[in-house]
């Protein structure tokens, strides 16, 4: 038996999961945090990702230990600790600062379809990853990462294109990741066995 769902999120032990929407086949990792953040189908993240307001799209692969949405702290006050904010856990007498935490909120991080964040990654707030993006190991990735671009380094650079431009956009055009269930099943064969162009000439209209 398939041991991922159609219905039910695979939650790892020690996950931490609060106002998420997890979509089909989706996997979250061991010790995982989650924080005001979608994914799509077949997405998932491997062991204790640091996930806050974030959209991810369907088949995004989130290595260990990856940061995406990472919260800021105020840098135009005299302080930037946060009893600024987080007030009331300092003083009885006083609240936590509900239009920082809305303004931190809405500032969502975008990752795209058939993207991989590898391990100890961090994406900053109000940053996209193009579909088919990839960002390395280690990178900081400050600005948006165009589809199918490599990006590496701190701050993250472009490395080179994971496809090259024309079939980026004929893969992007085909949306593959739209597919149902069972169509993917009948396609795996070629997924495993064919370049990207020579998959396109297949199943393009």
């Amino acid at each position: 038996m398939s041991r991922l769902s159609a219905t039910d999120p695979f939650i790892h032990p020690d996950c931490d999961i609060t106002d998420c929407t997890l979509g089909a086949y989706v996997e979250i990792g061991r010790g995982s945090r989650l924080n005001n953040a979608t994914f799509g189908d077949y997405s998932y993240c491997d062991r204790y990702a640091d996930i806050a307001n974030a959209r991810v799209g369907k088949f995004a692969n989130i290595a260990a230990f990856c940061r995406i949405g990472a919260t800021d702290h105020p840098l135009d006050t005299a302080a930037c600790h946060h009893f600024l904010y987080r007030s009331a856990d300092y003083w009885d007498d006083t609240t936590r600062d509900e239009a920082f935490f809305a303004h931190r909120q809405s500032r969502i991080a975008q990752i795209g379809h058939d993207t991989w964040v590898g391990a100890g990654a961090m994406i900053k707030p109000e940053v996209t990853l193009g579909d088919g993006a990839v960002v390395a190991a280690g990178a900081v990735v400050t600005k948006n990462v165009d589809p199918y671009t490599i990006v590496a380094g701190t701050p993250a650079k472009p490395l080179r294109l994971r496809q090259p431009r024309d079939i980026a956009d004929r893969l992007i055009a085909l949306a593959w990741w739209d597919w149902d269930h069972q169509a993917l099943r009948m396609a795996l064969d070629d997924f495993r066995a064919m370049t990207a162009e020579a998959f396109l000439e297949k199943y393009e209209d």
